[in-house]
């Protein structure tokens, strides 16, 4: 069978759906797959065809970031002229990006089983699948529908009319655009949000995150049968050239405490290694700093902190006394397999929902990256290293899903949709 894969958004995003194309090919079907243009490397290096997307990933969710950062979270009334011209910028990019995903799924789609999306797009995703009368498979990566368990500590009515209400004026405000992309490929206007649209179809919403992270929700979506199961966090546990020498370094001493940086570049990185380095040194602890994309180069050598590029979560975080982290699902779902205390510095909203979880959940806190100080850096080191902590994580991480597990549970669901639609 032929499937069509699509991922817009950084790596954290994309490797999800790699993986699951990538069990997909190894299944003997034919698998292609778009991805931002920067990303096209990585997803050919696993074996899987990929077609670029024209932004790139910093291109996107730069912007994205500095709006939440600049715009949701000013005080500042004298930069409103400012932060509307980001807003607009963002808005710009975000315009490419439909477009751009709708033309190249168009071409891609043709002859095709089944299309499988991230969530980013998932709007004119559906709407060529639609076109071509194929299944559409899409992976959440966090409760995007509607539902009371998000924010817990709201009434349930109240949360679960906040985000129908959400899903109701993101359909205003782009039903012009939508429409005209539909009137491209020959459908008609819409009359309902995309979501509705999606289960109405009979689409296959893969929750592609550990249940246990949301008590209740898989119970209130029960009505809507096999079309949202949960299959936990998908990822490949890729290993790096650092990997042995991190873990020969951890060996060395005591185990230290892991900060990963993810994707995106963090500003001053000078300053918040210094400040990773005092926290660390006041709690007696060594720190592992795991950079991603940010450039830590030339920083000063520390004894009791060893800067890294990318290096394989699953094989260092369990050695790891707790980790630090920007909150995305692969990197939770890695610290909570590895059984060790999470301390989450979002910034972003989707990071702060697994933030509240974390706490909620007694295995860590969170705090927006943005604010974080040496002062509350310490202390809040200082709470997730209590033992209660750690009990408790551990006692989660026998309840997480394995990695090979989640994604062969995903693949087996979208080829079992795209059999099902062959015979019907």
């Amino acid at each position: 069978m032929k499937f069509v894969l699509s991922s817009y958004g950084t790596r954290g995003e994309v490797e999800p759906c790699v993986a699951v194309g990538r069990e997909l090919l190894r299944r003997g079907h034919d698998v292609c797959m778009a991805v931002p243009r920067d990303l096209v490397g990585f997803v050919e290096a696993t074996g899987l065809g990929a077609v670029a997307y024209r932004l790139d990933t910093r291109e996107v969710t730069e912007a994205y970031i500095n709006l939440w950062r600049d715009f949701y979270f000013s005080r500042n009334l004298y930069r409103i002229r400012e932060l509307m011209s980001l807003r607009r910028e963002l808005g710009k990019i975000g315009l490419q990006s439909f477009w751009d995903t709708s033309t190249t799924l168009t071409s891609l789609a043709e002859g095709a089983d089944l299309l499988l999306t991230g969530v980013n797009f998932e709007q004119p995703a559906a709407n060529v699948a639609e076109h071509y009368d194929i299944p559409l498979a899409t992976l959440h990566y966090s409760p995007t529908r509607a539902n009371a368990q998000i924010v817990p500590i709201l009434p349930a009515p109240l949360t679960r009319t906040a985000m129908t209400a959400s899903e109701w004026l993101v359909w205003r405000l782009t039903k012009n655009l939508e429409d005209a992309q539909r009137r491209e490929l020959g459908l008609p206007k819409t009359k309902a949000p995309y979501p509705r649209r999606i289960a109405e179809r009979g689409s296959l919403e893969i929750q592609a995150y550990e249940e246990v992270w949301f008590p209740g929700l898989a119970a209130e979506w029960a009505k809507y049968g096999s079309h949202r199961p949960f299959v936990g966090a998908l990822s490949m546990e890729l290993p790096t050239d650092g990997d042995e020498e991190v873990l020969s370094w951890i060996a060395a001493d005591t185990p230290p405490i892991c900060f990963g940086f993810g994707s995106i570049p963090v500003e001053s990185p000078p300053d918040i290694l210094a400040m990773i380095s005092s926290a660390c040194a006041q709690l007696g602890q060594r720190a592992l700093v795991c950079a991603g994309s940010t450039d830590f180069r030339p920083l000063p050598h520390l004894e009791h902190v060893k800067v890294v590029g990318a290096v394989n979560y699953a094989a260092v975080f369990p050695a790891c006394r707790a980790v630090v982290h920007h909150g995305s699902t692969g990197t939770t779902a890695a610290g909570m397999r590895a059984g060790v205390p999470t301390l989450i510095l979002w910034t972003i909203r989707d990071q702060a929902i697994l933030g509240f979880q974390i706490k909620r959940l007694k295995l860590g806190t969170f705090r927006r990256f943005s604010t974080t100080t040496r002062e509350s850096l310490v202390a809040d080191l200082r709470r997730i290293l209590a033992p209660e902590y750690l009990s408790r994580a551990r006692e989660i991480a026998t309840r997480m899903t394995k990695p090979a597990d989640s994604v062969a549970a995903a693949a087996d669901l979208v080829e079992n949709l795209a059999r099902l639609r062959r015979v019907r």
